[in-house]
């Protein structure tokens, strides 16, 4: 038997023990989890410690460490999150929606878990927690294989989170973690159809591309993020500074940060050097078409086709001066992976047309798109940002992490 099929049967053991527990049960156990992710930060940190360090011997680029990095913050940010998560309604149970028959059947639709959640993703151990913990809250058992970059940490966030459900009376099997980080326990994982119920890739293109290419599982596929924001030409030159800065320095290695901006040709020549001088204070590399170059001066990199289509998750940017909104929502479309898109714009006709058409989990209209998160969304702590159409689009908190099922009741009803 291989060590995918042990990790399944004991999801599959283990999945009962949540699938039809209280919330009462579960939110003890989401609390149990915040105390003792609180009590353990020095053992979290060096555990870290050890993962940062072989990252630099990598040579990993400083976003991708910043992502792997775990601090005091990050820790308390990940407690607080089960005590949130603790709040929130149960989704399990909900009866979304019902209708009684003319024979007299009584026809109801209830939420329900999806049985065992299996996660692949990359050096970011704050998803270890963020998937454990949502699975629980869901009813869901979760298997759970990150990237060797954060294998230490995850080991340590793992092991406690499995010491805290036990402790509120749950077989600490609901949340497993695949310590093997060879690629084939992962390819094994995308082919476990007896066990896993749902895989979830979340992280760079090249994996997610992987698990949706090879999966016989079915796949929720959370999208990479290459957002744009296009300036109007009567936004608020300010504002559109302050909302592309912050999109792509406020943390350039997360999927709903900037990677490029487009411009309206009215406007270039006055909000170019403005966002060029705030972009200076992070050292944002800016790859542009001609008239950006013409604009800011050989500072700018030249920009090809892949810089439009490329997602950084760094300090960089690509630039492009178009003549109307028209070519933006064209570009947009052209480039776009679905993720967030945001306009800059004071027209009521911009807005409403950006919206209408651009193709996107989440448009947004004089909002950063970093706010594309579960958290922000008020929906508790997130599984991914899902950028495909079915079964769910945007961030995935608790209900999407669920299905339904019908229960029908009558008095003897039989169909002639």
């Amino acid at each position: 038997m291989g060590y995918i099929d042990t990790l399944g049967q004991r999801a599959q053991a283990a999945k009962g023990t949540i699938a039809f527990a209280s919330s009462d049960m579960k939110n003890d156990a989401l609390l149990e989890i915040a105390h003792i992710l609180r009590n353990s930060k020095k053992e979290i940190i060096e555990a870290n410690a050890v993962d940062l360090e072989n990252g630099r011997i990598r040579k990993m680029s400083e976003s991708l460490l910043d992502r792997l990095a775990l601090n005091d913050a990050r820790i308390e940010s990940m407690a607080n999150a089960c005590e949130a998560l603790s709040k929130y309604p149960d989704p399990v149970g909900e009866v979304i929606d019902g209708s009684t028959r003319p024979n007299g059947m009584k026809i109801e639709r209830v939420r329900v878990p999806m049985g065992v959640v299996g996660m692949i993703y990359e050096a970011r151990p704050n998803v270890t927690v963020d998937a454990a913990i949502l699975s629980l809250k869901s009813g869901n058992a979760v298997i759970l294989r990150g990237g060797k970059e954060a294998i230490n940490s995850n080991k340590c966030l793992a092991d406690l989170m499995r010491v805290a459900v036990k402790r509120a009376g749950f077989d600490p099997d609901i949340i497993q973690l695949v310590e093997d980080t060879d690629r084939g326990i992962a390819h094994d994982m995308m082919t476990a159809n007896k066990y896993i119920d749902i895989l979830v890739p979340r992280g760079g293109a090249q994996l997610i591309k992987a698990v949706v290419q090879t999966a016989t599982v079915p796949v929720i596929e959370t999208g990479t993020g290459n957002c744009h924001v296009y300036v109007d030409a009567s936004a608020d030159l300010k504002m559109a500074v302050d909302i592309v800065d912050n999109g792509k320095t406020q943390r350039p290695s997360v999927c709903n940060a900037v990677e490029s901006c487009l411009v309206h040709r009215d406007v270039a020549e006055q909000f170019l050097p403005k966002l060029k001088k705030r972009l200076d204070e992070h050292n944002v590399e800016i790859r542009g078409c001609e008239m950006t170059r013409q604009i800011l001066g050989d500072c700018v990199v030249p920009a090809d086709e892949d810089d439009y289509a490329t997602e950084f998750l760094d300090y960089i940017i690509s630039i492009k001066v178009v003549d109307d909104l028209a070519e933006a929502i064209e570009h947009i479309s052209k480039y776009s992976t679905g993720h967030s898109e945001c306009i800059v714009t004071e027209s009521l006709f911009s807005a409403q047309e950006f919206t209408k058409r651009i193709d996107a989990a989440a448009v947004y209209v004089n909002v950063s798109t970093r706010f594309t998160d579960g958290e922000m969304f008020g929906l508790g702590a997130e599984l991914g940002i899902s950028t495909q159409k079915l079964h769910a689009r945007g961030p995935m908190g608790l209900r999407e992490m669920t299905t339904t099922k019908y229960i029908v009741t009558g008095n003897g009803q039989i169909r002639k």
